[in-house]
């Protein structure tokens, strides 16, 4: 019996990724005070990043919310790289 593909983003497993506009990127970089180099890496090859509906591109900034059983929801970003 062959299983049907899910779609990578709508996997359960799956945290819900969002590409940031750059108000967006200067406010975060201005709150932590960082620079975008300093934020964790994602990889362009990245199945999720690879996906249409994100469209991604190296430079931009990813916001990933995952569920948690302990803070309710949990947000990371990610500077997408080669």
């Amino acid at each position: 019996m062959k299983k049907e593909k899910v779609p990578i983003l709508e996997h359960e497993l799956v945290p819900k990724h969002e590409v940031l506009g750059e108000e967006a990127v200067a406010e975060l970089l201005d709150t932590y005070k960082i620079k975008k180099e300093q934020l964790p890496k994602i990889k362009l090859s990245d199945p999720v990043i690879k996906e249409k509906e994100i469209k991604a591109d190296v430079g931009d900034v990813v916001r990933i919310r995952r569920e948690s059983r302990t803070a309710g929801k949990a947000l990371s970003y990610r500077l997408v790289i080669e």
